[in-house]
């Protein structure tokens, strides 16, 4: 029995969505592929908001990010965390011998504009990473008081991880100032895992042109480069199953509205923190709780994997608390294609289990 995945990714996808992905093949150096290929982007661009080139990966996140920090750091790179997923920027810096520091937030606390003042103020710094939505805290951090600060600092590189946002809330990446906005396919967009998609700015171009070793796979410039000279083709083979899935969701996400889809999220968001702070109580500050996912204390002390078990049962699956909260939080996910029916059913059906 497939069970409806309420879990931070992968979500569930569509049928007419899946379907996109059995496409059959064309060649990645033909015309065919460039059209589709620059679709997508001029999709992508609306999505976020941006006049910036669009850059396709095939991998998770984690490879653009890795990409990121380590094309554009040419002195020094600012991570701040508010949970696992910022903290992997930091691993990937050190991974790549990239010089880095790292700001971590108290749990379930967002990272505010002051902390980024005092470190930016310092000087040491030209790369700031910001996690937008933290998927194991359900931070969603205060990116437009963040960005403010980093305008003032006009030589930093800005990247911004919205994996677990993007298509989910509205995120203005040229209005935020991002320089290298990172998502991936498997969350709010709706899609199956193993496509990564990002945003490049000319600043970032720039700054990359200073880094001697940038890797080669993840050479985030001559990703670049190359699209540019080749009317949106990509150094190595894509997944074109993934771009055909891609090009179509995108189709139905503006038949939507991104202002629909965006008050769909929040309101299948406000269903569950209500629901939350009615029967154990918010891991975060509900200023700072996700649009796309919401981490619930464990104040009940109730077995999640037990309630999990029971949910499967039932055709449905939550997630457990990520790393060190295990147990002592858990988390439910509204986000892609999810409805607000589905997310009230859902609830209906916890209550009558604990």
């Amino acid at each position: 029995m497939h069970k409806k995945l309420f879990i931070p990714g992968p979500v569930d996808v569509l049928p007419e969505v899946l379907e996109k992905m059995a496409t059959p093949m064309i060649g990645h150096r033909t015309k065919d592929a460039s059209i589709l290929q620059k679709s997508i982007s001029e999709k992508m661009m609306k999505l976020m908001y941006t006049k910036n080139q669009i850059m396709l990966s095939t991998t998770s996140g984690t490879g653009l990010m890795e990409g990121a920090i380590r094309s554009c750091t040419r002195k020094r790179a600012a991570v701040f965390s508010v949970g696992s997923f910022g903290k992997r920027w930091h691993e990937l810096a050190v991974g790549n011998n990239v010089p880095a520091d790292l700001f971590e937030s108290e749990m379930g606390q967002p990272t505010t504009p002051e902390m980024v003042e005092e470190a930016l103020s310092t000087g040491k710094y030209d790369l700031v990473t910001i996690t937008h939505n933290e998927t194991s805290t359900g931070v969603m951090n205060p990116v437009k008081a963040i960005s403010d600060v980093i305008k003032k600092y006009p030589e930093i590189v800005f990247c911004l991880d919205t994996v677990s946002s993007l298509a989910g809330t509205k995120i203005d990446v040229d209005d935020l100032g991002v320089d290298i906005c990172i998502t991936s396919t498997q969350k709010a967009l709706g899609l199956p895992p193993g496509m990564a998609i990002c945003s490049f700015s000319e600043k970032a171009v720039e700054a990359a042109k200073q880094v001697e070793f940038r890797g080669y796979y993840l050479d985030l410039l001559s990703l670049y480069k190359y699209i540019q000279k080749k009317d949106h083709q990509y150094p190595s083979t894509p997944s074109l199953s993934h771009m055909y899935a891609l090009d179509y969701q995108l189709d139905r996400i503006f038949a939507e509205g991104l202002e629909n889809r965006f008050e769909r999220h929040f309101e299948m968001a406000e269903i569950v923190r209500d629901w939350a702070e009615d029967r154990f109580a918010l891991f975060p500050d509900r200023e700072f709780a996700s649009n796309t996912l919401t981490t619930i204390k464990n104040t009940r002390g109730i077995n999640v994997g037990d309630l999990n078990k029971k949910l499967g049962e039932k055709g449905y699956m939550i997630s457990n608390g990520y790393g060190d909260l295990k147990e002592k939080t858990f988390r439910i996910a509204h986000m892609g294609d999810r409805q607000v029916n589905e997310v009230k059913e859902l609830l209906e059906l916890i209550n009558t289990l604990i």
